[in-house]
């Protein structure tokens, strides 16, 4: 029997959706296909400390603690080992009575959402350390993060975004009536203001006047030092989630239907929590000759960050028949029992055991394909 593969996953941050990873990381350990695949837990502690397995695991509801590797083994938890020259990339420490043995992680997992997990840091220590890992690369990671590198990057692919306006945080502070005079004229009311590096709807509020747009402002300004207000368009919220490397496929899309008008947005509450405002339908009552449109667009939207592995791509269906915008990419979509991105693949004909596993196998082929460049003369 062919051994199985170690499996680390590393959830939880240091980021405004540390318990939305936490809840991506339990989806992958109980969906994942246990006759293939070990599951090392690492969870990383909202200020940053990264803990070894057996603290990690109770972090995960007591349900799924069964489900990961032995509880005798520990993470090294310590990135300073990963310069021991005894240890190649991220290992493990499993020992009981025994002497302590290091043993290899074979492909990491990265279940973090938002900053210091999505945006490209974590990806960054994991080339160093030359670790297989699932998802997109340091480049694509960190303009996925930015909305507003982001959207400089759809522009110069040809896809239309809606209007938009950015400022620093440092800008609000010493003149807000300037910013305020600024996003009045150039955007208008009501708009849309964001941190321009964070998901699920963290920090995301709708302004329909000066002091609500003063108010979002100041809550988006709490959770990142560059902000963005984006025009409302009154449209259909569709995603479509793409799922590759050189050569990526796009899913049959999805679309989030409201039923209660008071859910004017889909806000973190909407989102993850059972309202019943809302409804995540899939596939999307589409023509045909859209979803194609869509999926093409995602396809392309994927490749303008240079993207690999996954990412799920947002849009807008105006309502009054304009055209469709897009509106982000997620270079780490939500991974819970409620995400749009594992029900898209799902209909799609792919199961989320075996999306897991072809994540895992995209990691494994974008590591080898890069071990290829040559790093010395």
């Amino acid at each position: 029997m062919p051994k199985k593969l170690r499996v680390g996953v590393i959830f939880g941050g240091r980021s405004g959706e540390h318990e939305v990873s936490i809840r991506s990381a339990r989806a992958i350990v109980e969906s994942i296909d246990r006759k293939k695949f070990d599951v090392v837990p690492i969870a990383i502690t909202k200020e940053g400390k990264w803990l070894p397995p057996s603290h990690s695991a109770q972090l995960l509801p007591a349900a799924v603690q069964p489900l990961l590797a032995s509880s005798a083994t520990a993470t090294t938890g310590d990135i300073a080992l990963l310069g021991d020259p005894s240890h190649k990339g991220l290992v493990s420490l499993k020992g009981n009575s025994q002497p302590l043995v290091a043993e290899k992680l074979d492909v990491v997992f990265p279940a973090l959402h938002g900053t210091y997990g999505e945006d490209g840091t974590l990806q960054g220590l994991l080339e160093m350390a030359d670790v297989p890992y699932v998802g997109c690369g340091v480049l694509a990671s960190a303009c996925g993060m930015d909305k507003v590198a982001m959207k400089s990057l759809f522009v110069e692919a040809g896809l239309p975004i809606c209007k938009h306006v950015w400022f620093l945080r440092s800008q609000w502070r010493s003149d807000p009536d300037k910013v305020l005079r600024k996003v009045i004229r150039d955007i208008g009311l009501p708009c849309f203001v964001k941190p321009a590096n964070l998901g699920s709807s963290v920090g995301v509020s709708r302004a329909s006047d000066r002091k609500s747009l003063s108010d979002a402002i100041e809550l988006a300004a709490e959770y990142d030092r560059k902000i963005i207000v984006e025009e409302e368009v009154v449209a259909r919220e569709i995603e479509c989630a793409v799922l590759g490397n050189d050569e990526p496929k796009a899913s049959l899309p999805g679309e989030y239907v409201i039923f209660d008008e008071a859910a004017r947005f889909l806000d973190y509450t909407e989102k993850y929590a059972n309202t019943g405002n809302v409804s995540f339908v899939v596939p999307a009552p589409l023509t045909k000759a859209m979803t194609t449109r869509i999926q093409k667009m995602a396809i392309r939207a994927f490749q303008s960050i240079d993207g690999s592995g996954l990412a799920r791509v947002d849009f807008f269906l105006p309502r009054d028949g304009g055209n469709l915008i897009i509106n982000e990419l997620n270079t780490m979509p939500g991974l819970t029992e409620v995400s749009g991105y594992p029900k898209m693949w799902q209909a799609s004909g792919l199961p989320f055991a075996r999306l897991l596993e072809t994540l895992i196998d995209l990691a494994f082929e974008r590591h080898r394909d890069k071990s290829l460049t040559k790093t010395s003369r």
